[in-house]
């Protein structure tokens, strides 16, 4: 019996970019992806310049330029994966069934570390954390590392003021470590105060000096030289763990073609293969990317 993969497909698009997910916290591009695997998102030039009491006539007449905000989607593809045709008749449980939904929270761990590598900003928009020192904890890592504490928040907060970056719509997603180093660094009233500010309908764990706080087992990578690194890269010494701070106007996500492949009685296979097929990619939105911050942990001696 074929699977419906209208169901399948609808599954993966609905659980991607979730409420309760950092993914839906961005500018959503969906509508400017064209031929399923290219985003062309229009970019409005300057304002005119606004001058009080004029005396000089006629005005200069100036022509607004715009731009625009063009990437490509990254093409995510699962390998096939084989249910034997003998398994279908022998276990007690829906094989199948288990081995799609495996496959799709794989392929959302994929998509969402590409998306913090891709919203990740250069080593010019990077704060180091202040805390004491604790053991470096990414794969590969050594050393030690300072941890986060509430004034490394508090400086996010104070660039992000001095850019002018609205209040609301402020994230700050952290990996499970740094999530426990910023709750002991706050007070027993501050640890009450940030608790009773979560929205866990949509996946905030707490508010802090204007961010909502998320949290998920890794977040952003960075290496020693303060520049991003894909968590598909192998791991290194000196790698830094970073958290990743944003207005959800300054990075946009887009979501392309969606597509479930089976072949049911592969003859050279003696079984069914499955697999997935997802075109997705963001960016951040300006070019002096204003609104976007890494807080990265600093290494010691």
């Amino acid at each position: 019996m074929a699977i419906q993969k209208e169901i399948w497909m609808r599954a993966i698009v609905e659980g991607l970019f979730a409420s309760n997910s950092f993914l839906s916290k961005a500018f959503n591009a969906d509508e400017y992806v064209e031929a399923g695997k290219t985003v062309h998102i229009p970019q409005a030039g300057a304002a005119s310049k606004v001058v009080k009491n004029r005396t000089s006539l006629p005005a200069t007449v100036k022509q607004r330029t715009d731009t625009e905000v063009t990437f490509e989607l990254n093409k995510f593809t699962t390998d096939p994966v084989l249910i034997d045709d003998a398994e279908k008749v022998e276990l007690s449980y829906d094989k199948r069934e288990s081995v799609l939904r495996q496959d799709k929270l794989a392929l959302y761990d994929a998509v969402a570390k590409d998306f913090i590598f891709s919203w990740s900003p250069a080593s010019d928009r990077v704060i180091e954390t202040t805390g004491e020192a604790v053991d470096a904890y990414t794969p590969s890592a050594t050393g030690k590392r300072k941890a986060i504490v509430k004034d490394d928040v508090l400086t996010l907060m104070t660039k992000f003021n001095n850019e002018n970056i609205p209040q609301e719509g402020r994230y700050l997603l952290l990996d499970a470590m740094m999530y426990s180093q910023l709750l002991n660094s706050l007070t027993a009233n501050e640890n009450s105060a940030f608790l009773a500010s979560a929205d866990a309908q949509n996946g905030v764990l707490g508010k802090l000096f204007s961010f909502n706080v998320m949290m998920r087992s890794c977040a952003a990578l960075y290496t020693t030289a303060k520049a991003p690194k894909a968590w598909s890269e192998s791991g290194a010494a000196t790698d830094l763990a970073a958290a990743l701070a944003w207005h959800d106007q300054s990075v946009c996500r887009a979501l392309g073609e969606v597509k479930v492949f089976e072949q049911e009685k592969a003859p050279d296979y003696y079984g069914d293969l499955y697999s997935f097929l997802v075109r997705a990619g963001g960016r951040i939105m300006r070019s002096d990317n204003a609104g976007v911050m890494a807080l990265v942990g600093a290494a010691t001696e």
